[in-house]
């Protein structure tokens, strides 16, 4: 298999989904070897079900890591997408853009959550797929960067979820597991509430992605064989903590909301 998108048959496919048709559409080695964490291509897929997107709309891909996200956005609808991660350097993003043969579309950017630089009222549509919950939880986040969407644009995120708030009580099942930044795993209501208290966004959508657990454990099983060190070590581990959880706590969260 190339290092690039390909069309793949079904039965060859080992990430092959019956309810994501367009991601199967990518080469799996692919999606392999650029992962840093659970599947990117299905979170957006998802979030596409509730998010409308239109050819030559302009989207920030925000904490796009290696701009899987951004080129699936690009080659799926058509859209323009400024792809912008803090850990990976707009070169090493350039090429796999490239090689993907989505230059035209995809303009890759390095660059901090909170030091973007956009010009106000620039993008239609702001996305983040497993990403936004490492800035996007502090109370006055939501308000910079709705300034980077035109009037009535959209802002949509996928996150993992922790579907019930239990404070410092750590369940059992997830106590042997469980690491700080965990804190900011939150479910569909608190991402609502979190939103819509600011009075710069109306949220339209905010759920459970179905079965988001399962597919998470799957991908972490899936991926550990052929990957080393860090990401190697992360994957066994969520996929022990899921086998224990078993979908009592732990899933994805997907919020959509029109800029007011």
């Amino acid at each position: 298999m190339g290092s690039s998108p390909i069309d793949g048959a079904p039965e060859k496919n080992p990430l092959h989904h019956t309810r994501y048709h367009r991601s199967n559409g990518y080469d799996p080695r692919w999606v392999f070897d650029n992962q840093m964490g659970p599947n990117a291509l299905w979170l957006v897929e998802s979030l596409t079900e509730v998010l409308p997107l239109e050819p030559g709309m302009r989207v920030l891909d925000l904490g796009c890591g290696r701009a899987m996200t951004s080129i699936f956005l690009a080659k799926e609808f058509g859209v323009q997408v400024w792809a912008t991660d803090l850990w990976i350097g707009a070169s090493s993003n350039q090429d796999r853009i490239r090689e993907a043969g989505s230059e035209d579309l995809v303009v890759p950017i390095h660059a901090e959550a909170h030091r973007l630089p956009f010009a106000n009222g620039f993008f239609d549509v702001i996305v983040s797929v497993d990403a936004y919950q490492y800035f996007g939880t502090a109370d006055l986040y939501l308000g910079y960067i709705a300034g980077f969407l035109r009037p009535a644009g959209r802002i949509g995120i996928v996150a993992p979820a922790l579907f019930r708030e239990f404070g410092t009580n750590v369940p059992d099942e997830l106590a042997p597991f469980w690491d700080w930044e965990f804190c900011c795993f939150h479910g569909p209501d608190w991402w609502r509430t979190h939103w819509e208290k600011t009075g710069k966004v109306c949220v339209e959508h905010a759920d459970a992605v179905e079965d988001g657990w399962q597919d998470w454990l799957r991908f972490d099983e899936a991926s550990v064989p052929g990957l080393d060190g860090w990401r190697k070590e992360a994957a066994t581990n969520s996929a022990a903590m899921l086998r224990a959880d078993h979908g009592k706590h732990l899933g994805f969260t997907r919020v959509v909301a029109t800029k007011r």
